[in-house]
């Protein structure tokens, strides 16, 4: 079973995530700032973060480039309210970019998509 992180300052965002996420099959934890993120990423292993940008104590970006400068193998997938990061540079850094919405099925295709080739990669190839 995938466990996930989903950051997010929001607590209904959370929690939605958090069942909705549940019924496909994963393990899902929730923090709701930076500092609470970085402190479950040094307790436990995650297969993929889902990362909001818009959190009250820190950018998600400045999150997600700790993220991958300390755990380069960690997915992300940013989900956020506002479309226009999806140019910002340092939102390249994240597997996968979701505009948050009602409907959960863009979100849950994006990890399924991000969670696969994190798989494709990881699995040795016999030759």
């Amino acid at each position: 079973m995938n466990r996930l992180l989903v950051v997010d300052d929001e607590s209904s965002i959370r929690l939605l995530y958090r069942d909705e996420l549940t019924e496909e099959g994963y393990a899902v934890e929730t923090a709701a700032t930076a500092e609470e993120a970085v402190e479950k990423l040094s307790q436990g292993s995650f297969d993929l973060i889902v990362l909001d940008i818009k959190l009250k104590d820190e950018s998600g970006l400045d999150l997600l480039q700790k993220i991958v400068k300390d755990s380069q193998n960690l997915p992300v997938v940013l989900c956020t309210a506002f479309s226009c990061y999806k140019d910002d540079f340092s939102a390249w850094l994240a597997d996968g970019y979701v505009v948050k919405s009602s409907d959960m099925q863009e979100l849950k295709d994006e990890i399924k998509k991000v969670l696969s080739k994190r798989t494709q990669r990881t699995v040795p190839k016999h030759t």
